[in-house]
């Protein structure tokens, strides 16, 4: 059956949303549909592109222009015959939602976050993501987080784990050399405890340097991502007064060498993660995830079998953890790290992922 769905996003630049939105492409195209992105561009265009989907450039990540883009929209809808129209981001999802509404197209949103309520109007502003006519939660965190906002929406809410591409995070995959090169790229003095996270305060970095002052052993943070420069010389000072070893690659496009390189991998968030992908792409890898307690990773982490869950925003907790894993034995590290990957491929893959959203999609077809 042939069928077109448009998803709808602010920019497709990084992060666990633009890549899930690239695999849904990827799902639809090989099940025959047509899959249409519309964003207001990024680094991540030429990867949906060259898989065969099509990219259309609107100014979605400004927020003021809920009603021109609505019309925008609309016009693409009706353009390319789209059946579906699929939401991952509030202000966007409003513009879809209208357009939707204009054009008879079928309304589809994904609940990507916990979308905070500090001032009035804001429960309003975040209820567009509970109008779809199939709404996804991407976590049971997440899930019952709508629930009991809205529950009225019970009947139309789906739970669809995000996934890892377990072909991709395959530790047999990655040769040593990439290996190699990217810990010589570090430079720092090992082991590497390495947090995947954009450089933003409650993704936790300073936890993990406070960690590292009181590890009372060498070791070296590598904090991946882009952020704020402000941000970060924060934190340059504070592993200059904690006498902790950091080092900021920034961007990195080859995450699964990241990975293998490290020899832990850090989720230290201080608020609940929605359900973080970079905790199971971690355990994908075989690697030793320890985890902040709150949020999607208690779902994905079983404390002392795949990894270690620690509470969120207290270092010296997360120091303690640290020691246990780094004095495991080989083996006993090794076989944490298998039990991991086995735990992802089972329960947290791309390919269910994908399949669990096309099924969403026929409901609707």
């Amino acid at each position: 059956m042939s069928f077109t769905v448009l998803q709808v996003l602010p920019a497709l630049q990084s992060g666990g949303v633009e890549r899930g939105a690239l695999e849904i492409a990827e799902a639809i195209l090989a099940a025959g549909g047509r899959a249409l992105v519309a964003s207001a561009g990024g680094r991540l265009v030429p990867a949906l592109e060259a898989m065969g989907a099509t990219h259309i450039t609107l100014p979605l990540d400004a927020k003021w222009r809920i009603a021109g883009n609505a019309t925008l929209l609309a016009r693409v809808i009706r353009e390319h015959s789209v059946d579906i129209v699929h939401a991952r981001s509030r202000a966007p999802a409003w513009s879809a939602l209208l357009a939707a509404r204009r054009t008879g197209a079928r309304f589809v949103t994904t609940w990507h976050g916990t979308y905070s309520e500090n001032f009035p109007g804001k429960r309003l502003y975040n209820s567009v993501m509970a109008r779809g006519e199939r709404v996804i939660a991407i976590s049971r965190f997440i899930e019952g987080h709508v629930l009991a906002r809205h529950p009225w929406v019970a009947q139309r809410l789906r739970l669809v784990p995000r996934g890892a591409d377990t072909a991709l995070f395959d530790p047999a995959a990655v040769p040593p050399d990439r290996v190699a090169a990217m810990r010589a790229g570090w430079g720092g003095e090992g082991p590497f405890v390495l947090l995947p996270a954009r450089l933003s305060r409650w993704k936790g970095q300073s936890v993990l340097i406070e960690a590292l002052g009181r590890l009372g052993r060498p070791a070296t943070a590598v904090l991946l991502g882009d952020g704020r420069a402000a941000y970060r010389e924060e934190l340059v000072a504070q592993a200059a007064a904690a006498g902790a070893d950091v080092v900021f690659p920034g961007h990195v496009s080859d995450m699964p060498a990241a990975l293998l390189a490290a020899d832990l991998v850090v989720h230290a968030s201080t608020q609940a993660e929605a359900f973080g992908r970079s905790v199971i792409e971690g355990q994908a890898m075989g690697r030793i995830v320890l985890a902040a307690d709150l949020g999607g990773p208690r779902e994905t982490v079983e404390d002392g079998r795949t990894g270690f869950l620690t509470p969120a925003g207290d270092a010296p907790a997360l120091a303690a953890a640290l020691r246990r894993a780094l004095d495991m034995p080989p083996e006993a590290r090794a076989a944490m790290g298998r039990a991991a990957r086995e735990a992802v491929v089972t329960r947290f893959s791309k390919t269910a992922m994908q399949n669990a959203t096309l099924a969403v999609y026929r409901e609707l077809l």
